[in-house]
């Protein structure tokens, strides 16, 4: 099409697109449940109402870093009801397409509940800590930043993935196989949902290819994780980043460089000029932040080099 959809004509051109996607998702995708999960077994009463053990941080033998990262991903999750405002409202509740709100919203809502039951049983964080952490990360809420639809089809796209590989490299970098099983759970979940969305925009580039390139483009070159609002994020990230759980190499060569290699954004013919030159603007921002990741990379080999040093 030459021109630009609106909104309510995106909506509507894709709703087969986004039936034909949930009834696949609904195929694969497998039921389970958190509390199987759960070591229960290792779990005591804490201090305070009940009077048991208080909290302490040798309880848990979790490296900080996967500590750390372990509460941003559930905070991030925690956050569920912001999220499923922004969605509904631009998605909409009807159709297949509210189908897939309340689906995505109910699947997600899992992932708080077998992170949170995981730390309490395990005593992996303060839960105190945890629980003031949660309160004024919900109190700030989450909105988007972003104003169209495809904008936002094309973040959830890469947040998706980007949140499975920080599940997966957080139980990794655990060493706690209890931990690893679960974040594995819970990103086989994210990956379909990347697979829903991705799908759905790569529809959109079909249907519309200059209005969704510069969607991507705009996305793609201001992109944070949905939990960037919370309190101290940026020491967090460092730490997490420093940890190899994720960080700009992962983000340029895991998240970003596969999902534009499936819409094959370098092939998409029929662009007019200002989708031609999202897609300058995207090639040149991959390019650099390619620099930028090996430029961390760099420092990172060599501040573990001095720490091993000096250790």
């Amino acid at each position: 099409m030459s021109r630009a959809l609106t909104q309510t004509e995106l909506l509507v051109e894709l709703e087969p697109v986004v039936e034909e996607n949930l009834n696949r998702h609904l195929g694969v995708a497998k039921e389970w449940f958190p509390h199987e999960y759960i070591p229960y077994d290792e779990a005591r009463t804490y201090d305070g109402v009940l009077g048991g053990e208080a909290w302490s941080p040798e309880h848990s033998a979790i490296p900080e870093a996967a500590r750390v990262s372990l509460v941003v991903n559930l905070l991030t999750e925690d956050n569920l009801p912001s999220y499923h405002h922004e969605i509904a409202t631009t998605f909409g509740r009807d159709g297949a397409w509210g189908t897939w709100v309340h689906r995505w919203t109910a699947e997600e809502g899992r992932h708080a509940v077998v992170i949170r039951d995981y730390l309490m049983a395990s005593r992996a964080v303060d839960p105190i800590a945890l629980e003031r952490a949660r309160m004024a990360h919900m109190e700030n809420g989450f909105a988007t930043e972003y104003g169209t639809m495809l904008q936002q089809l094309a973040y959830v796209s890469f947040q998706e993935l980007a949140t499975r590989i920080a599940h997966r490299n957080t139980g990794r970098v655990s060493g706690d196989p209890d931990c690893e099983r679960i974040l594995a759970r819970v990103a086989a979940d994210e990956n379909l949902h990347m697979l829903f969305y991705r799908n759905l925009l790569g529809a959109a580039f079909e249907l519309s290819p200059s209005q969704t390139m510069r969607a991507v483009t705009d996305v793609v070159t201001s992109f944070q994780m949905p939990g960037a609002g919370m309190q101290g994020f940026a020491r967090k990230s460092m730490a997490i980043a420093h940890a190899g759980i994720y960080d700009l190499r992962l983000h340029c060569d895991e998240v970003l460089a596969p999902v534009l290699r499936q819409w094959k954004v370098n092939e998409i013919q029929g662009l007019d000029a200002e989708g031609e030159k999202a897609r300058e603007e995207l090639d040149t921002f991959m390019t650099q932040l390619d620099l930028t990741a090996t430029r961390f990379e760099e420092r990172r080999e060599a501040r573990r080099a001095r720490e091993a040093a000096g250790a």
